[in-house]
């Protein structure tokens, strides 16, 4: 298998590719033109392919949406307030049970913000962001072979669960490179989706509408998308754990402020303090019942993230009032070293009396 040096965005770009993306359409914002480019140069070589740079990101999300409901694997890519002008897109591809891949690699904010690296738009991605009750799946790679196989991962759900799929990655996961390696090619049968809208000649005619004046008709398309999460939940929780054993303070970070954590943990394992991580892969989904079951025997845990505590409440939530949360964060793009972090744990960790 052959390993490329490549940058972030370029990797979720070549993935998309090769897992069989057939239509992407994107409006250029820092720090994710590198894929938007990736994709201009590469898929529009493609034959049967199709790249547009729209004219905005409310017109790409919408062509995300009819690409879709005529059976593409579509994607769009964007950061931050670019994701923000794509919410009612993305509420209505939900509505309508249409599969897509959205990537939003993370910019400081609110607001027009800066173009570094953050972690602020959690409760936009796992909240659902738009109007409406539904939900995205949400996955949060940490490197740059998680960027490719969550790439290439979050095409399948799509297709899998008819549900947008949310990549939460920042600009500095975009900006930095990495080997990595491409493990799989597209399935064979992209051309299969019996839902699709792809003319009514030997059929009857279908019709896909978000819309509906009869409420007891929309309490039942509610409810079938909330039968959809509620097996999502059961079925797709994936996270990463990291010198938990016999840990007495846990980590909760995710993304890169995981890959700053994890050195932390490092540092304070060379200084005898016994740290451990659980990293959430899906944000949605979220990893509740394994952070119940380390609260069974872990009474301190430390949530880390490049913002101003949003994942927090996650944890809260699972964690029922059994464990004791301390939280650090840098908020507006700043990133923070694993020495600080480091010094910051380890701190906490004297506080809390573990060192006995």
């Amino acid at each position: 298998m052959n390993k490329y040096l490549i940058s972030g965005n370029s990797v979720i770009a070549e993935a998309a590719i090769r897992a069989g993306c057939q239509c992407y359409f994107g409006y250029p914002i820092t720090p994710q033109n590198e894929l938007t480019e990736y994709m201009a140069l590469h898929l529009s070589r493609k034959e049967g392919c199709t790249f547009i740079q729209a004219e905005s990101e409310i017109s790409a999300i919408n062509m995300v949406y009819g690409a879709s409901i005529a059976g593409a694997r579509a994607m769009t890519s964007s950061s931050s307030p670019g994701i923000s002008l794509k919410q009612e897109g993305i509420s209505y591809l939900a509505a309508c049970e249409l599969p897509a891949v959205i990537v939003n690699m993370m910019r400081g904010g609110p607001g027009l913000g800066s173009i570094s690296a953050s972690q602020s738009d959690y409760f936009q991605a796992t909240r659902g962001g738009g109007h409406g009750d539904y939900r995205t799946i949400v996955l949060s790679p940490a490197s740059g072979q998680e960027l490719a196989d969550l790439t290439q991962r979050a095409f399948d759900l799509a297709d899998n669960y008819r549900t947008p799929v949310i990549i939460l990655g920042d600009g500095m996961l975009g900006q930095m490179m990495e080997p990595v390696e491409f493990h799989k090619e597209a399935p064979e049968n992209l051309s299969t989706k019996s839902w699709a809208l792809k003319g009514a000649k030997d059929r009857p005619s279908k019709i896909i509408k978000t819309f509906t004046s009869n409420p007891n008709e929309l309490e039942e398309i509610n409810w079938r998308l909330f039968r959809k999460y509620r097996l999502i939940e059961r079925e797709e929780v994936d996270y990463e754990t990291y010198m938990v054993e016999d840990a007495e303070l846990i980590v909760i970070a995710y993304g890169i402020a995981a890959r700053i954590a994890k050195g932390a943990i490092k540092k304070a394992r060379a200084h005898n303090l016994k740290v451990g991580m659980l990293r959430p892969i899906t944000l949605w989904p979220f990893p509740f019942k394994k952070i119940q079951e380390i609260s069974k025997r872990v009474q301190y845990f430390f949530v880390f993230e490049m913002n101003m505590g949003q994942m927090i409440e996650d944890v809260q939530l699972a964690l029922e009032g059994n464990g004791e949360i301390s939280f650090y964060g840098r908020p507006g793009g700043v990133i923070p070293t694993p020495s600080e972090v480091f010094r910051i744990l380890s701190r906490q960790y004297y506080q809390k009396g573990l060192n006995r």
